[in-house]
């Protein structure tokens, strides 16, 4: 097939998949092309990525224990000191990710994002697209009402915790105005069949204290819809807290983000993913891990210790481990997201690859042990590349499940692609 006809065929495969961005800013997103993925690899990646689950959860459980100058120094921000410090579910994150570097057996832990993941919609619904069409079995199938399954039993415990009643008000949220993040979210909706309602984040209504008439509440305080509908569970899975607590009310200048996450420590309403998911948000929690480690702290079992070792990287708040023994590094903020602001450095500390957008310089960095991503050649609407290619694994109220492969350079970000992955079917 010529690149013209791939062409072609990409638009109208894509065109078949409703509500999904198989482009986006303008250039493809989404390849037609697919990599066929050994079960080996593919049970090797749901291994590790469900030690390493075990690794954050009980480094979780530490972490709630720890004085607020040491969230200080890890670069959490103080307004979400207690909020983070909440325990409201029995799992630490709903959906959450992880992100490796997978050269042959070897497996690394590049990162975890347990509070705001995206990339659902297309490892959940579109890679068995994409292998139907090519004639593969998908890598995550049945996965999708597996996720459905989890979703809408987080909302129940959740509710059953907070002593909210049954006909409770659900509401799933995020910018309206940015097509991945609308359509992520109205997926999230869909399939979890829990008679919930979309609002724009833009049109919630947050109600700090009781509104009184003649000395009775007439509007008692909490988030609500436009309609002032109470809302008791409001499902963000895409808007981030450390964007969320610089909210402000554009005529009031009221900090919303902040009244909010206050209401949600009250238990007047309860976010999805629960506050334990920003507690493991920050990359300075792998400085922590590898901290304790090398300490071979008694905190971590030999197993456990044994794991760390295997699947994650050395990662420090400062670089000069790594100059000191002049190895490759990488450095990172540890609030950023999608390659924005991380930078690559040799042994010598010169810059040697970056990313083009800054918007993190202000966060806490942390320096993580560089590791190659592997070469993969890729079919794009231009013709074949070389790309290098990074494994997410999905972790679901702490369960491994399914996996996605972004392609693109060694700092995979916005402009990376959307690789399917599949695997050979069985009778053949």
């Amino acid at each position: 097939m010529d690149v013209l006809q791939h062409r072609v065929e990409r638009q109208n495969v894509y065109e078949e998949i409703p509500k999904f961005w198989h482009d986006l800013y303008g250039t493809e997103y989404a390849l037609l092309d697919v990599k066929v993925e050994s079960r080996k690899t593919v049970q090797n990646i749901r291994e590790a990525a469900e030690r390493a689950g075990l690794i954050f959860a009980k480094t979780a459980k530490l972490m709630r224990q720890l004085p607020d100058e040491t969230f200080r120094e890890l670069g959490f921000p103080p307004e979400t000191w207690s909020y983070i410090r909440l325990k409201t579910l029995p799992f630490e994150s709903v959906i959450a990710r992880i992100d490796f570097a997978v050269n042959g057996n070897e497996i690394k832990l590049l990162e975890l994002n347990a509070d705001t993941p995206t990339f659902i919609k297309e490892t959940y619904r579109v890679n068995g697209e994409i292998c139907r069409y090519h004639g593969l079995q998908d890598v995550n199938e049945e996965m999708e009402k597996v996720l459905a399954g989890e979703i809408r039993k987080a909302v129940e415990i959740a509710l059953k915790q907070s002593g909210k009643g049954p006909h409770a008000k659900i509401v799933f949220t995020s910018h309206d105005d940015h097509e991945e993040d609308y359509w992520t979210v109205q997926y999230l909706m869909e399939i979890s069949g829990l008679g919930a309602e979309y609002v724009a984040l833009k049109d919630l209504r947050i109600i700090e204290t009781d509104l009184i008439e003649n000395g009775e509440v007439i509007l008692p305080r909490g988030v609500y819809t436009p309609t002032f509908e109470k809302i008791d569970v409001l499902y963000r899975q895409t808007y981030p807290i450390e964007h969320l607590i610089l909210d402000e009310d554009p005529i009031t200048k009221e900090k919303v983000g902040i009244m909010l996450l206050k209401l949600a420590e009250e238990n007047e309403v309860l976010l999805l993913n629960p506050p334990s998911a920003f507690l493991l948000q920050s990359k300075s929690v792998l400085a922590l891990i590898w901290g304790l480690h090398e300490q071979k702290h008694p905190y971590f079992s030999r197993v456990e210790h044994e794991w760390i070792s295997r699947y994650f990287l050395p990662t420090y708040l400062e670089e000069d481990n790594f100059l000191l023994r002049e190895v490759k590094y990488v450095k990172k903020p540890s609030f950023g997201r999608e390659g924005d602001t991380v930078e690559v450095f040799n042994g010598r500390g010169k810059k040697v690859i970056e990313d083009r957008l800054k918007t993190y310089e202000d966060t806490l960095p942390v320096y993580q042990q560089f590791v190659e991503l592997p070469d993969y050649e890729i079919k794009t609407i231009s013709g074949r590349r070389l790309a290098k290619i990074m494994y997410g694994c999905f972790l679901i109220n702490g369960k491994p499940s399914a996996i996605g492969i972004r392609a693109g350079g060694q700092i995979t970000n916005n402009a990376s692609y959307f690789l399917p992955i599949g695997l050979v079917k069985e009778e053949d």
